[in-house]
């Protein structure tokens, strides 16, 4: 071997050993590239199930607190009965002999509250008269959150009116009793009321069946000389205005019973208005108690 053939050998092993270096250095990188890589995925996947976690957190509380929101049990009742139209012709002849089939209305609310009153003067001439005065109120109140259910506050107006109608001034001989199979509770006050017109006969029947209240005032005089009614007749007719009247609620509400025996609201299915309704307390309030009314109208 010649002397210039070694020597470039020898040359071209520097440069050989360099080109190996070179290429074991380039294919260091893309597998440094993919680790880097990897890495960087593994963080965004540790990222993305903490951003999991926080919304399954989030909507775990989102829901805790729609579960937690206030509920009340919707009221069994959301109609009424025409005031006027409450009783038939047949109760309020037997009742109010002498007065108008239709009747007077009071202030009304379709559908929350309605009230009809009825007079009537049977004339005998110089042997006196015979007076009696009807009047038939209803209130219905509507579930809401704030106040309860419509049947709690029924149950507090019908408290109310019982206490207002044992409080009349100037009522003499005051007696409440139970009225039975009329309603979910029924009250019957009567007492009698001295006035310049003659002594009058007070019956106050007071109602509620489910979230309504009824309330019949019923009075009678002899004026004039006449003869003074006997209670226990204007008790039966005012108990049997109260029953009669209740089942027009009833009625206007689907049920067919013309004289309901106390009922269980359980087992009736909740009325298809469930907002509240905040005029029915309104109304509540602001309207005279019938009882009163009746001493006024005596």
């Amino acid at each position: 071997m010649s002397e210039g053939t070694m020597q470039r050998r020898a040359e071209r092993a520097p440069r050989a050993k360099r080109l190996h270096r070179v290429l074991v250095g380039a294919a260091a990188v893309p597998v440094m590239l993919i680790a880097a890589g990897c890495s960087s995925d593994s963080g965004s996947g540790d990222g993305g199930s903490a951003d999991s976690g926080k919304a399954a957190d989030g909507g775990a509380s989102a829901s805790a607190s729609a579960s937690a929101a206030p509920t009340v049990q919707a009221a069994a009742y959301n109609s009424l009965p025409e005031s006027c139209k409450t009783l038939s012709t047949k109760t309020l002849k037997s009742l109010v002999p002498e007065a108008s089939k239709s009747g007077k209305q009071g202030t009304s609310e379709a559908g929350t509250r309605g009230s009809c009153s009825w007079s009537s003067l049977d004339n005998n001439g110089v042997k006196g008269s015979q007076f009696r005065w009807l009047n038939v109120s209803l209130l219905r109140f509507e579930s809401d959150t704030s106040r309860g259910t419509g049947e709690a506050q029924a149950q507090t107006y019908y408290d109310q009116q019982v206490q207002d109608a044992e409080s009349v001034d100037g009522a003499k001989n005051t007696k409440s009793q139970p009225v039975s199979g009329t309603g979910d509770a029924a009250t019957l006050v009567r007492y009698d009321l001295k006035k310049k017109e003659g002594a009058f006969k007070q019956q106050t029947v007071v109602t509620r069946v489910e979230n309504v209240v009824v309330t019949v005032d019923y009075n009678g005089a002899g004026l004039a000389g006449d003869k003074t009614p006997s209670a226990d007749s204007l008790v039966k007719l005012a108990e049997q205005a109260a029953k009669e009247a209740v089942g027009a609620v009833s009625a206007a509400n689907g049920e067919g019973a013309a004289n309901p025996a106390p009922s269980d609201s359980a087992s009736k299915a909740p009325s298809k208005s469930a907002s509240p309704s905040p005029s029915t307390s309104k109304s509540a309030s602001k309207s005279a108690s019938p009882s009163k009314s009746a001493a006024a109208k005596s």
